[in-house]
């Protein structure tokens, strides 16, 4: 059995199985990670680092791209979205 990483994303709290990125925690949030200038919500393209639409704040830290960075415990991210 795997275990499971709790975090939190926009203040909900998230439950995701070690080795998750932050990215699968903000889509099990059900949140979108940016919304374009006309308000619509965007997602990951590539999930892999290149396309930068996956761009969060993990513990105040601005601009990390969520496929990029592995969950952790006690995480606090925060989406524009």
């Amino acid at each position: 059995m795997s275990a499971f990483l709790n975090l939190s994303v926009n203040a909900q709290p998230v439950s995701v199985p070690e080795g998750a990125t932050v990215a699968v925690a903000v889509a099990m949030a059900g949140t979108a990670f940016r919304t374009s200038r006309g308000g619509e919500p965007r997602a990951p393209l590539c999930g892999m680092g290149v396309c930068f639409e996956c761009r969060v704040r993990i513990d105040g830290v601005a601009q990390l791209r969520a496929c990029m960075v592995p969950a952790r415990d006690g995480m606090e991210v925060l989406t524009d979205g």
